[in-house]
């Protein structure tokens, strides 16, 4: 099971992260497990400075921008 966590404050961008981010792992028929991450501390944590952040299994795969559906998917894959 994958582990896909969104960095963000709350702010609309990351919440249209995390739709797109379900949208692609429900296209691969991935089974995975969504956390939001919204403390500034814990973000830091993954050395993001730039909202929002898309990890999977603890690693960051993109920060300060709001990938589509289509590009999450070639992330994932």
């Amino acid at each position: 099971m994958k582990k896909i966590q969104i960095l963000g404050t709350g702010c609309a961008k990351c919440q249209k992260l995390m739709e797109n981010a379900k949208t692609a792992a429900e296209t691969l028929g991935l089974p995975y497990e969504m956390e939001k991450i919204t403390a500034l501390n814990d973000i830091m944590k993954f050395g993001v400075m730039t909202t929002p952040g898309l990890a999977v299994d603890g690693k960051v795969l993109s920060q300060g921008k709001l990938l589509s559906a289509d590009e999450i998917v070639k992330l994932l894959r």
